[in-house]
């Protein structure tokens, strides 16, 4: 709860010190607050925080903007968007859209990551995110993104529970066993698109 205020006190801080739209130009508080949970660059260390880096910038804007609307709930996130406008809100998404893929784990588990592929084609999962899974417009990276939050947003999604999130990805991992959630986030997590 303390670390909540604290990146509010920074975010109101930082809404102060703003002049003009550009990240270039958003204050260093604005950067400590996105760093302090999502990682410098957007490479996020923390668990069940997903990495921002090289997502669509599209996709990010559209989330931050269901985040700050209050559509799409995201506890941890509630109160930092606040009195941002779509202009701040628009140079946040750049930012982070612009770095490279995150370098995806080493320990990759064949067994699984078999499974994982084999899933992925038979769900079909690259229809909408690119046979190379780095996302489109308003689709999200999937590839070498943090295999506990792909694999906790599959469940949530598979269980109902992603409100304000894509419903077709309800219909997509339908009747999918943990088993299979797991391989599939245990899979995406550590491609490396070529």
């Amino acid at each position: 709860m303390r670390h909540l205020f604290i990146f509010k006190a920074l975010l109101l801080l930082g809404a102060a010190v703003f002049a003009a739209p550009g990240w270039g130009q958003l204050s260093v508080q604005r950067q400590s607050v996105c760093a302090a949970c999502h990682g410098a660059q957007g490479y996020s260390q923390s668990q069940g925080v997903p990495s921002l880096a090289a997502q669509p910038k599209l996709f990010l804007e559209t989330q931050l903007v269901l985040m700050r609307e209050g559509i799409r709930d995201v506890p941890s996130m509630k109160g930092l968007l606040d009195g941002l406008t779509d202009t701040e809100l628009t140079a946040i998404a750049q930012y982070y859209s612009e770095f490279p893929l995150p370098k995806p784990p080493e320990d990759r588990q064949p067994t699984l990551y078999s499974q994982g592929e084999k899933l992925s084609k038979e769900m079909r999962c690259g229809i909408c995110h690119l046979p190379t899974f780095v996302g489109r417009e308003q689709i999200p990276r999937l590839a070498g993104q943090r295999e506990d939050f792909l694999l906790s947003s599959l469940q949530q999604f598979r269980n109902n529970q992603a409100m304000g999130r894509d419903s077709n990805m309800a219909a997509s991992v339908q009747g999918a066993s943990d088993e299979d959630l797991r391989a599939l986030a245990h899979y995406l997590s550590r491609v490396q698109p070529q």
